[in-house]
């Protein structure tokens, strides 16, 4: 069922300088030459993020959640309290799909290993709810989040996952009527579904989150999405400031954002999963990272990229120096 179209006459009037933005950074999981994972600059990455205000997320799509083995998953998150300290939020992925098992159950042991190390758990979707009713689907999302204080829902579009799926409107205010799910990651790509999102939420829950996960569109701030991105772990440092400068109503805000916006163009281009190659050269070109290596199953991108990763990064540049 296709969501209720918004009334766009109403999207200037949505555009406020001003409001405080909640800005969560998906880590990029580095890799050494000889294909082990980077911890040390895994935890660097973390604790930078941090110091500039932003929330880590790990264990998502940008950290090759779908390529991890439990025992990584694990580790990630062991990796991620040390990096914080006790006591720092951080987001991680709840993910089940290459687990046997019953959903409720399976959802329930992620939660409780996240929640244990004090992580807030997001909800990857699974496949074998794709074909689901909105109200089945609820009501398993209700079993699997009930007793835990907190918790985040995800839509995934297919483009980044098979097992994706961008929800109903009926779906979504179910979800949203679930107590213990705060907010919800928006990944679809798609500006107008984002503002359906906004519309209903403001109707319905005023006080729950969408995070935009939308790279390609990241001033959907402006319309009164907070964010989790992938694109944020390229630069936390300059989103931050950007988040600031409009926090502010600093016109800075523009030029910034549209040289982040550039670097988003070309980073999650078709295929868009081998943003991840994006992200490890353009963090390894920082130095923020050993190598530009992915895991050896993500998909690349092609000789020269790193030209293009060149400009952005002047880009960038050109802007702080501004």
């Amino acid at each position: 069922m296709r969501p209720h179209r918004i009334d766009l006459k109403c999207i200037e009037y949505r555009r406020q300088f001003g409001r405080k933005v909640q800005g969560i950074a998906a880590a990029l999981l580095p890799f050494q030459s000889n294909g082990r994972i980077a911890v040390e600059a895994f935890q660097g990455h973390l604790a930078r993020t941090h110091a500039v205000g932003l929330i880590n997320a790990v264990n998502m799509d940008t950290g090759y959640v779908n390529y991890l083995s439990e025992t990584q998953k694990k580790n990630v998150l062991e990796w991620t309290r040390a990096a914080l300290g006790k006591n720092v939020p951080f987001v991680a992925g709840a993910y089940i799909e290459n687990l046997k098992g019953e959903i409720v159950s399976l959802y329930r042991r992620q939660l409780d290993s996240i929640v244990g190390i004090g992580g807030i758990p997001i909800l990857f979707q699974t496949a074998r709810l794709k074909a689901s009713p909105g109200r089945k689907l609820a009501a398993t999302y209700q079993a699997v989040c009930r007793g835990y204080q907190n918790v985040l829902a995800f839509e995934l579009g297919p483009m980044f996952a098979a097992n994706g799926k961008i929800f109903d409107s009926e779906t979504i205010v179910r979800l949203m009527d679930i107590p213990e799910i705060s907010g919800m990651k928006h990944s679809s790509l798609d500006r107008v579904v984002e503002l359906e999102r906004l519309a209903l939420r403001d109707r319905h829950r005023p006080d729950f989150r969408i995070f935009t996960g939308n790279d390609l569109g990241i001033n959907m701030i402006e319309y009164g999405s907070d964010y989790l991105l992938g694109l944020a772990t390229f630069a936390p440092e300059q989103f931050a400031e950007r988040d600031r400068l409009w926090q502010g109503g600093d016109p800075a805000y523009f030029a910034l954002s549209d040289a982040l916006q550039y670097l988003g163009n070309v980073a999650f281009r078709h295929p868009v999963p081998a943003y991840k190659h994006s992200a490890a050269l353009f963090l390894h070109l920082c130095g923020r990272i050993p190598t530009a290596k992915t895991h050896p199953k993500n998909p690349k991108r092609p000789a020269g990229e790193i030209r293009w990763l060149q400009d952005c990064a002047r880009r960038l540049s050109d802007c702080q120096a501004g």
